[in-house]
């Protein structure tokens, strides 16, 4: 089992060190273990709980009452909550407990109802991507492990890809065409998917090649199946490709009208010349691709 120092919990619930241990001392909310040195260490069921009791404190129950639950009337009331909540942010706290606790079916009834709520597009935007950025800054400060955020990205990914399969396949027109793929050394295709999604949804045929797909390869087919539109991705900091070198090699490719870049990292070259489209967010993606 996982344990966590104050300053572990605190970037991961977003709950200050200090509120934690008032509601340690005085309400005895939790009882961490602690280290020959005195040190407190958390585990993963404490920061469940802490999470959970910040989610029900922020819905105006006083932590005198909520130390006086036990760990399953919390949960229980947590999720009576998302049956009524409104405020997206407290899905995403409800979804960082599942990834911590590898909850899978609880992750399950919390999409579930965000998507019966507020729609699929907008559980997509509004509350999976700030809980990928959430992640994001977890995985940064060493917070949560590689498998916590493996578990949580793959049952994304799952729900992204059932929700393309479920939409009914477009004709292949000559104007209609796109071409998606992430680079070499590029894992990330969450975003990418979410992409696939609107673009079928809204007709428009797409030949998806997924991660990592080495660029002779990207330059074969666009000039084998000629799509007049690419999209990519440039998320990860690690990776070594350099941006702008690698679009001017798509720009060679002579039947291609547009390229459209997204990600953390496009922005490094964005605008490089006519063929190439920054797209910054999912509104502007709409407003200049789904017309």
């Amino acid at each position: 089992m996982a344990k966590y120092s104050i300053k572990e919990i605190e970037s991961l619930t977003g709950i200050k060190a200090h509120t934690i241990r008032i509601w340690e001392k005085r309400y005895n909310i939790i009882s961490p273990e602690r280290t020959s040195t005195n040190i407190r260490l958390y585990s993963d069921g404490d920061i469940k709980r802490i999470l959970n009791v910040s989610i029900l404190n922020h819905h105006g129950l006083k932590i005198s009452k909520i130390s006086d639950l036990s760990n399953d009337e919390i949960n229980n009331k947590v999720l009576q909550l998302t049956l009524h909540c409104k405020e997206e942010d407290r899905f995403v706290d409800m979804l960082v407990a599942c990834m911590v606790e590898l909850d899978e079916l609880r992750f399950e009834k919390i999409v579930s109802n965000s998507i019966f709520k507020i729609g699929f597009e907008e559980t997509i935007s509004n509350v999976i991507y700030p809980l990928l950025d959430r992640i994001g800054v977890l995985w940064q400060t060493g917070s949560i492990s590689a498998a916590q955020e493996h578990f949580m990205s793959n049952l994304i990914r799952q729900k992204l890809i059932a929700a393309i399969d479920g939409l009914p396949p477009c004709e292949k027109k000559e104007r209609n065409q796109y071409l998606l793929f992430l680079p070499e050394g590029e894992q990330h295709e969450i975003g990418l998917l979410f992409y696939y999604y609107l673009l079928k949804k809204n007709g428009k045929y797409v030949i998806y090649l997924g991660q990592s797909v080495p660029l002779n390869d990207v330059i074969e087919i666009a000039e084998t199946r000629t799509p007049p539109f690419l999209l990519t991705a440039f998320v990860c900091s690690q990776n070594s490709i350099d941006v702008l070198s690698y679009l001017q090699e798509l720009e060679k490719i002579k039947n291609v009208e547009k390229i459209y870049i997204t990600g953390a990292f496009a922005n490094q070259s964005a605008h490089i010349s006519h063929k190439t489209e920054l797209i910054s967010n999912i509104k502007q993606f709409c407003t200049y691709i789904l017309v």
